[in-house]
């Protein structure tokens, strides 16, 4: 470096220290990015809602993420998977429900799919023609938690929390009556049919109704139900009177109910009391009789069209009815009889007749004295259109004697013809006699006679012509001269003719002869001398 120049310095190196890292501004989006997923993730995470699975019979109207679950029309869930049990017999369906609804999911809740059908009411779940199907959802009240349910086949009628009463319902013969089949109060209505069920034992119909509060209060141990289906027609001696609850109730059926106006007071009925459901108003308002007693009539004659529950009746005055109606072998006559069991009251009749008969307080004694005065059980048409019949109780005098048999239980009170087999017996004696006439014989000589006759008319009209062809040319001409003698006696008796002229003038003189003898008659009745002597001259 001898030869450099004398300005020429030769740098010398510096030691620096080392900088540190420093965050650059760029990884500060991917690092905001991390930690909003990881909040989203968490909140997720910690907002998810419970899992459940619901089996159903089938899928129809569900779609995996597609069909909502709703709890009062609002979305609590949604469905994430549809598969098949193990067995296969059953759908099992996965939802994800919201966090807010997981302490809801008790063993009670209730569980169904909501499509568009047809039910007793009108139409159900319309708008799902538009949304699809979903799945409804009723919270039940138990505390116990539970995340696996089995649907429902049909949803339910009402929801748990809808105030209200449900009773019990008991029918032999429930009719029209189904499943939201609408009740009545004072025409009103007020709740529905929610369940129907067959008796164990097959001999009713269980069913259980529902009153909407607050007119469940009116539903007391003393209200009385009955059907309130179709119309009650009532003629009488006002008018005909045609009653029904509402036009639903015509076409669905209905039940109604109200307490006896009678009634002693009563509180409200608790819930699921059980009633009976009778078949129409006026058996449900019919007063209770303990004094009715079971009695059995026997007839010969047959007793189609009575049945069960016609009246019994003594001159219009409701005795009893009819409870059954069967048959007994009489094995004295070696014949049937129809057995026919009522319920009847004589106290009834008993409590009108004390009046004029106070001396009779024993029952047996007094029914003993009227069926010793013909007093009779029989049977009579109640409708001629339909044929129903009922058994009336009357005096008949001209019935043969006949006693109660009180050794039977129940007791058999005697009976008599009714008056239409009355009527065919006359009408099968009647026929008898007409078979013993001969008929035959008679239309034989009737066509005998007939035969003759038309012979008779033959010749008749033989003879009729013969009179046409000979008679009645000659007829003719007599009545042509009779008619000439007769115009010329009317010329002759004209008031111009000679005859009537010259009958004229003989009339005048043979009236002027009469007057000359009338004066000779008077002239010898003063001078009777003068047939002898002659008529005396007259002097001058």
């Amino acid at each position: 470096m001898a030869n450099a120049p004398p300005d020429f310095v030769i740098p010398e190196a510096v030691a620096v220290p080392k900088r540190r890292w420093m965050l650059s501004p760029v990884w500060l989006i991917p690092l905001v990015a991390v930690l909003v997923g990881g909040g989203l993730a968490v909140k997720a995470i910690y907002d998810r809602g419970p899992t459940i699975t619901i089996t159903f019979r089938t899928a129809e109207g569900l779609e995996a993420g597609k069909t909502k679950i709703k709890y009062k029309n609002v979305d609590v869930g949604v469905v994430k998977q549809i598969a098949l049990s193990p067995d296969r017999s059953r759908v099992v369906v996965t939802a994800e429900l919201v966090k807010q609804v997981a302490p809801y999911l008790v063993e009670d809740t209730r569980f169904w799919v909501v499509s568009a059908h047809i039910v007793v009411g009108g139409v159900s779940g319309l708008g799902t023609l538009f949304s699809g199907a979903y799945i409804g959802v009723d919270i039940g009240k138990s505390s116990k938690r539970q995340h696996q349910f089995t649907g429902l086949e049909v949803g339910p009628i009402i929801a748990d929390d809808l105030p209200g009463r449900q009773f019990v319902l008991h029918s032999d013969d429930p009719g029209s009556l189904d499943l939201r089949s609408p009740l009545f109060f004072r025409r009103v209505r007020v709740g529905q049919v929610v369940a129907q069920d067959l008796d164990r034992d097959g001999n009713g119909v269980t069913m259980k109704v529902f009153v909407e509060a607050p007119y469940d209060q009116y539903v007391t141990t003393e209200t009385r139900f009955w059907q309130a289906s179709g119309i009650d027609v009532t003629l009488d001696a006002t008018g005909v009177k045609v009653e029904t609850q509402s036009l639903a109730s015509l076409m669905l059926g209905g039940i109604a109910f109200q307490t006896r106006p009678d009634a002693p007071m009563s509180a409200p009925a608790a819930a699921d009391t059980v009633f009976t459901l009778f078949r129409d108003r006026a058996l449900a308002m019919k007063l209770p009789d303990t004094s009715a007693r079971p009695w059995v009539f026997l007839f010969d004659e047959s007793v189609r069209g009575l049945a069960l529950g016609a009246p019994v009746e003594f001159r219009g005055l409701s005795l009893g009815e009819v409870t059954r109606v069967g048959a007994q072998y009489d094995r004295a006559r070696k014949n049937f009889q129809m057995r026919v069991e009522v319920l009847l009251s004589p106290d009834r009749l008993r409590a009108r007749l004390k009046e004029v008969m106070p001396e009779m307080d024993d029952r047996k004694a007094m029914l003993d004295g009227l069926v010793e005065h013909g007093f009779r059980a029989q049977l009579r048409t109640a409708n001629l259109l339909t044929g129903q019949l009922y058994i009336t109780l009357d005096f008949f005098h001209m019935a043969a004697p006949a006693k109660i048999d009180w050794t039977t239980d129940p007791p058999e009170m005697p009976t008599v013809s009714g008056g239409l087999q009355e009527l065919q017996v006359t009408l099968t004696s009647i026929m008898k006699k007409l078979d013993r006439v001969p008929f035959e014989e008679i239309s034989r000589e009737m066509r005998q006679t007939l035969q003759i006759l038309n012979g008779t008319m033959h010749t008749t009209e033989v003879l009729m012509q013969r009179f046409d062809k000979n008679v009645t040319p000659a007829a003719l001409a007599a009545l042509e001269d009779v008619r000439r003698t007769l115009d010329s006696a009317e010329h002759t008796f004209a008031g111009d003719a000679p005859l009537q002229q010259d009958m004229r003038e003989a009339l005048h003189e043979v009236a002027r002869a009469a007057q000359a003898l009338r004066m000779l008659a008077e002239y010898l009745e003063h001078h009777p001398e003068a047939v002898i002597r002659g008529k005396k001259e007259e002097k001058p």
